[in-house]
C-alpha cells in the first residue's frame, strides 16, 4: 500500500444517541494520527429522530482543520444492518474501522491500527479489546470471577489476552464493535444479515457474528491485537438483574441461530436444553445466596434462549 492510498475510514452507525456520539467523535478526534494515513469519519444516522443530524451538520459546518473530516447520510430504514449495507458501497478508504456510538477509542487507537497493518501485511481484518469503561458505580456483582461470574456482562467485553495471534471460530468469534476491515474483504463478504442484526436497541444482533461467520468460511485471516483499544460506555440502566437476565435470554438466541447444529436439527430442540432448563431453575429457586441465584437465573434465561434459538433457525433452512 502506497503512501497516497493510505486511507482509513472510521464507520460508526448510530440511532437517537446524539450525546454518546458526540462523546465518542470527541475521542476519535483526541487520539494519536498516524502521519501515514489519511483518516476521515463516515457515519449513518439511522432512522433517527433526535438532535443527531443537527450535531453531525453543525459538525461539518464548523469543524477545524485539526478535527478529523466527516462524511454522513441518513439511512431511514431502521436496523443496524440496513445502516451498514447502505454504508458500504458509499466507503472509499483502503481501511475501514467500525466504532460503536457508545464506544471511545483509546488515545493510541490509530496508531495500533497503523502498526498492525505494517506488522502483519497478509491480514485482512483484525479486531482488538472492548473493555467496559467502568467507573466504580457500577454493582460488586458485575467484577465477579469465580463460581458464579455472570456472563454475559450488562456491557460487553473482548479480552483475549496481551498477545497478537491469529484468531479461527474455534478460539472466538468477536464483535462488529471493534473491526478494523481492508476494504476488498469486506466487499468480498458482502453485505450484513438483516435477519439478526438489531433494529434500535434491542439486545438480539448478531449481524456481525454472522458476517465474521462467512468471512472465516471464505478464508480470511483475522488478528487479535491487544493494542487496539475500545472502551465501552457503562450505562446505569443496564446494571440491573432484569437487564442481564434479558440480555442473556435474546444473546443466547440470536447465537444458536447461527449455530450449524440448529440449522441442521431435525427435532424441536435438543433435550440436553430441557435437562439445562430444569437443572438451572431448580438451583435458582432453592439457592441460598444472592450471588447463586443471580447466576442460574442468568443461565436459566441463557437456556430459554437457547430453545427459541433452535426453534427460529428451523425456517431459515426451508
Amino acid at each position: 500500500m502506497s503512501f497516497e492510498n493510505k486511507t482509513l475510514q472510521v464507520l460508526i452507525c448510530t440511532h437517537n444517541r446524539t450525546e454518546l456520539l458526540q462523546r465518542a467523535i470527541h475521542y476519535l478526534n483526541q487520539a494519536t494520527r498516524p502521519k501515514a494515513y489519511k483518516i476521515s469519519l463516515f457515519v449513518v444516522a439511522n432512522a433517527c429522530t433526535d438532535t443527531t443530524a443537527q450535531y453531525l451538520a453543525q459538525y461539518q459546518a464548523t469543524q477545524t482543520h485539526e478535527q478529523l473530516n466527516l462524511e454522513w447520510f441518513s439511512e431511514p430504514v431502521p436496523g443496524k444492518s440496513n445502516a451498514l449495507n447502505s454504508a458500504i458501497p458509499k466507503l472509499t478508504a483502503n481501511i475501514i474501522a467500525m466504532v460503536d456510538d457508545d464506544h471511545r477509542v483509546d488515545a493510541n487507537y490509530f496508531m495500533a491500527i497503523s502498526h498492525a497493518l505494517t506488522q502483519y501485511p497478509k491480514a485482512d481484518f483484525f479486531c482488538g479489546k472492548i473493555i467496559p469503561d467502568w467507573d466504580g458505580s457500577e454493582p460488586h456483582w458485575v467484577h465477579e470471577q469465580g463460581q458464579y461470574r455472570i456472563y454475559p456482562l450488562p456491557v460487553p467485553r473482548f479480552d483475549l489476552g496481551e498477545d497478537s495471534i491469529t484468531i479461527t471460530q474455534d478460539i472466538a468469534v468477536p464483535g462488529g464493535g471493534n473491526l478494523v476491515i481492508k476494504k476488498e474483504l469486506l466487499t468480498k463478504i458482502g453485505n450484513f444479515s438483516t435477519a439478526y442484526g438489531p433494529v434500535g436497541h434491542n439486545l438480539g444482533g448478531a449481524e456481525d457474528i454472522e458476517w465474521i461467520i462467512r468471512a472465516y468460511k471464505a478464508g480470511a485471516q483475522l488478528y487479535y491485537i491487544p493494542e487496539i483499544v475500545q472502551y465501552h460506555y457503562v450505562e446505569s440502566e443496564r446494571m440491573t438483574l432484569a437487564y442481564v437476565i434479558k440480555k442473556a435470554y435474546e444473546r443466547s438466541s440470536s447465537t444458536i441461530r447461527l449455530n450449524d447444529e440448529a440449522k441442521n436439527f431435525t427435532g424441536l430442540f435438543p433435550r440436553y436444553l430441557l435437562r439445562k432448563l430444569i437443572t438451572y431453575f431448580l438451583y435458582s429457586l432453592f439457592s441460598i445466596s444472592n450471588n447463586a441465584r443471580r447466576f442460574y437465573l442468568v443461565r436459566l434465561a441463557a437456556a430459554v434462549g437457547e430453545i427459541k434459538g433452535f426453534l427460529m433457525a428451523k425456517p431459515e433452512t426451508i
